[in-house]
């Protein structure tokens, strides 16, 4: 398939992208403070804001008066332009978050189904239900909306495991917006927390970022010159399932010797096995496992200690392939274990990744906790993906529309 040759039209849509995020992090601005942060011509700079005044996205803030000579006109996200929804789904629990259309929360609901809800439809009206109290206790109605977010493990490319929810949400996409009557972008939760740091963390300064996740799985949200990587099929980002040790133990995707089956939570826990073979901690639960395993190795614990500074060194090495792949300028760690265990691996993980990494690839590296969160990221793509509908940008690729 021939490579789509870009157009003026496709510079302007990354222009108006570039000033957006730029505007969202000042807060307000003036065209010249636009141009000096973003690097963009002064005429663009001024082309672009009049599209985006244009179509409301953008509003003026008044006169500025500290700046040097005559006052200069403010500019600022138009935080009334609408109003943009994330929802999170898993297993028995329901989340919305209402924010305007500068990205700022209004509104907050959390349901928990007394089981899991397994039939589509259930989740599906459970899905309509948690909007509406949401968009009510944010005090806006249906109309007031540009776009809602939907939060979904998985992607609907891999093979769906089982007929219950989330996975079987992803086979019912359409039933889903025709219930909501909305516009709907769906992805999974770590795309989402990639488009947040794009948005509003370390994509701000950084070109190229990688966010990796540590939790019960494994995985990598990849940021490339301002846009999230998701491949020819949506599932770029699967750095877990790259292999860390050939022939070594058993995944739960079938293969051997995968990065997930060492620094998962299980792998970590199986580590363990291995060094203290019927170890108390063995009998923990495994969401409370990775802070009891923390807590063991700070008071002492010689087999907990030996147990995390192994899986620092897988972690490490892990992470030099990505830096290999990819050369990211930082690597933002999230998920509940990289915050319990986050503390006592990266000095040891950070160390192998520069030990490990190919030439001076590494040289200046950033690794730092992530600050972003899935819902920030759905609720700026489901922006995105407005601006695209209202003719604003045309060159990203977007998830499940």
């Amino acid at each position: 398939m021939a490579v789509a040759r870009r157009t003026s039209r496709d510079i302007r849509s990354d222009s108006r992208l570039i000033v957006v995020r730029a505007l969202l992090a000042a807060g307000e601005s003036t065209r010249a403070a636009l141009a000096e942060d973003t690097g963009l011509s002064p005429a663009t700079v001024s082309a672009v804001v009049g599209d985006l005044l244009g179509s409301g996205v953008a509003a003026e803030a008044g006169l500025l008066s500290g700046t040097v000579g005559r006052p200069t006109t403010g500019l600022r996200l138009n935080p009334d332009r609408g109003r943009v929804v994330g929802v999170y789904v898993e297993d028995r629990h329901f989340q919305a978050t209402v924010f305007d259309a500068a990205l700022r929360r209004l509104a907050n609901v959390h349901v928990t189904a007394p089981a899991p809800v397994e039939a589509a439809d259930d989740v599906i009206d459970r899905i309509a239900r948690t909007l509406d109290t949401a968009l009510a206790e944010a005090g806006a109605s249906h109309e007031d909306v540009l776009g809602v977010g939907v939060l979904l493990p998985g992607g609907m490319q891999r093979p769906v495991k089982s007929a219950l929810a989330p996975d079987a949400i992803w086979l019912h996409l359409d039933r889903l917006r025709d219930r909501l009557g909305l516009p709907v972008v769906v992805d999974n939760p770590l795309k989402a927390i990639a488009a947040a740091e794009l948005w509003l963390g370390a994509g701000r300064r950084c070109a190229s970022v990688v966010v990796a996740n540590l939790g019960e799985g494994v995985g990598a949200g990849i940021v490339q010159d301002g846009a999230v990587v998701r491949g020819a099929t949506g599932t770029a980002g699967e750095w877990g399932h790259s292999l860390l040790v050939f022939d070594g133990r058993a995944c739960q995707c079938g293969r051997r010797g995968c990065a997930e089956a060492y620094v998962g939570v299980p792998g970590i826990r199986r580590t363990l096995a291995e060094t203290a073979p019927g170890h108390p901690l063995l009998d923990v639960p495994l969401p409370g496992f990775a802070a009891a395993l923390a807590a063991a190795a700070e008071s002492g614990d010689p087999a907990a200690a030996s147990a995390v500074e192994r899986t620092a060194h897988y972690l490490g090495a892990a992470l030099a392939d990505l830096v290999a792949i990819v050369n990211p300028e930082v690597i933002a760690l999230t998920g509940w274990a990289a915050a319990e265990l986050g503390a006592l691996v990266l000095p040891v993980a950070e160390r192998r990744v520069r030990d490990d990494a190919p030439g001076d690839a590494a040289a200046s590296l950033v690794i730092e906790p992530s600050h972003s969160s899935g819902m920030e990221g759905i609720a700026a793509i489901a922006l995105e993906r407005f601006m695209r509908d209202a003719g604003l940008v045309t060159t990203r690729v977007l998830p499940a529309l």
